[in-house]
């Protein structure tokens, strides 16, 4: 978060509040105070083709009660703005409203039905403009989705917004949509509008959940006009994104994905295989990373996630390994972010031969060596463990766990396919206390969850996943605290990016 003015910690005023400006234009800047230096803060995004912008981003800052806080906003256009010297060259408008406390954000989907048909040669390009309205009465746009072209019938993809950006926390304030045939040259084509709130919306994909789109014009001059359509909602969820702020806001998350690569999931080649790659939609396994990993990654400061494999023949020779980087590096397992792990994953399906058995603690061991050297809970480690059946090594991993239970790290696995997973209930230990050799898990660390029972009848694969990142996700933060209390730790201050001890992987054969 950028500030207004020089930072000085021995004499810095604490901000009264935050406000949200609104403006129609690009490119914000703050003035120091001490130095009157003028420093970009951000900007809008672009949009062609009109003299009139409403811009979607906002910026966020700092209100200081008692300081004079300048701001100087520029437009800029990709032809020179001509003008007269002295003479206005238009109006910009800004907004500033104080922000409300609200954290949530919530997943979201929209679908329409009937639309009008706008285009002469096809049918509509239609997309939807959302406003939130203002205390004085007016509205701000807050969101934009995007075009479906050609069809009266689109569904939008799903989308992530912050309750405060659509009410500021005001859960029966009005929200306004509007819904629009888009065209080239930016005069988009008004289909209609309708008016809901949060509290509406958060009730999901149900019959009170479906739109009149109206024209007011078209209802003021046809006796017979009904609708320009319908919109509907199709998922309407909190995103578990919250779920980590009940944790430290000092502390760094390190994740782990390891995935299941032995012949039980089948020949990669063919769609009966839980390793399928269809062009058409992800795979169990791709869902189970992409919706726990997109959640996690918003706290992982440097977005490089080790990605394992176990169960496999590797290249060149056919070794069998329980413990191998995905990208194909053993000294840096490291991926760019989750779309780095899905891609390693991908590219790994390529070159390894699908084998066995199916062990776990070598992977959980490899987290938990790292887990070791960071025990002031200023980093908290968290594996996700994707598999489709019995484990192998059961009597190894209860101990890896035990061991591991007094470490700074949860364990999440994920099961696939129609197996039984008699075992990894064990392993969960929400009704009984894991134990090795006598000695029991110090605190319960796994949480175990079926695939299939996540799977929308529907088809939705946006719901199947929100569903179960809450519920893999759900005992992460009771697990976190219980390891903060049983050592006695308090949250401290914003720990570095965690950087690895400078072990290389060592390959389990």
């Amino acid at each position: 978060m950028a500030s207004i003015g020089d930072f000085d910690p021995l004499n810095a005023s604490i901000p009264a509040t935050k406000v949200e400006i609104t403006v129609s234009l690009c490119v914000l800047y703050t003035q120091g105070i001490s130095n009157k230096e003028w420093r970009e803060f951000g900007r809008t995004e672009v949009i062609e083709n009109t003299l009139n912008p409403e811009f979607v981003r906002k910026f966020i800052l700092d209100y200081f009660f008692e300081e004079r806080q300048n701001l100087r906003f520029d437009l800029r256009m990709k032809k020179p703005l001509v003008g007269l010297p002295g003479k206005k060259c238009g109006n910009i408008i800004v907004k500033a409203e104080e922000m409300g406390n609200c954290r949530e954000s919530v997943m979201m989907q929209f679908c329409g039905n009937k639309l009008d048909k706008k285009d002469f040669f096809g049918k509509s390009d239609p997309f939807l403009v959302f406003y939130r309205s203002n205390e004085d009465g007016t509205f701000t746009t807050c969101h934009k989705t995007e075009v479906v072209k050609n069809t009266l019938n689109p569904v939008w993809q799903a989308f992530k917004i912050p309750v405060r950006a659509l009410c500021n926390g005001d859960y029966d304030r009005t929200i306004k949509i509007e819904c629009y045939d888009w065209d080239r040259d930016g005069s988009h084509d008004f289909i209609g509008e309708f008016t809901t709130s949060y509290r509406e919306l958060s009730r999901g994909q149900s019959q009170f959940n479906v739109y009149e789109v109206v024209n007011p014009k078209k209802k003021g001059k046809k006796k017979k006009y009904l609708n320009s359509g319908t919109v509907t909602v199709c998922v309407c969820g909190k995103q578990i994104i919250t779920f980590l702020l009940l944790l430290p806001s000092r502390t760094q998350i390190n994740f782990t994905v390891a995935i299941d690569f032995t012949a039980s999931n089948g020949n990669p080649t063919q769609p009966t295989s839980l390793h399928y790659m269809s062009p058409y939609q992800m795979n169990a396994y791709a869902m189970a990373m992409k919706a726990v990993g997109e959640i996690i990654q918003d706290y992982d400061s440097d977005k490089m996630f080790p990605a394992l494999g176990f169960g496999a023949k590797l290249p060149p020779d056919g070794r069998v390994s329980h413990e191998f980087a995905l990208n194909g590096n053993p000294q840096n397992p490291y991926c760019a972010g989750i779309d780095g792990v899905m891609e390693a994953y991908y590219q790994s399906l390529k070159s390894v031969c699908l084998y066995g058995p199916t062990n776990f603690s070598p992977v959980i061991n490899h987290v938990a060596r790292y887990a070791a050297s960071v025990k002031d809970g200023s980093q908290y480690f968290i594996l996700l463990i994707i598999t489709d059946g019995v484990i192998s090594d059961m009597a190894q991993t209860k101990e890896s766990i035990v061991n591991a239970s007094c470490l700074p790290m949860s364990i999440i696995i994920v099961g696939v396919g129609p197996a039984e997973f008699d075992a990894m209930i064990e392993l969960d230990g929400d009704e009984v206390r894991i134990s090795s050799k006598g000695r029991y898990a110090e605190r319960d660390i796994v949480q175990f969850v079926p695939f299939r029972d996540y799977t929308d009848r529907t088809g939705n694969h946006i719901l199947s996943m929100a569903r179960l990142a809450k519920d893999v996700l759900a005992e992460i933060p009771d697990q976190f605290l219980s390891y903060m209390r049983i050592r006695g730790i308090k949250p401290s201050p914003a720990p570095p990016p965690y950087t690895p001890p400078g072990h290389p992987l060592q390959t389990q054969i």
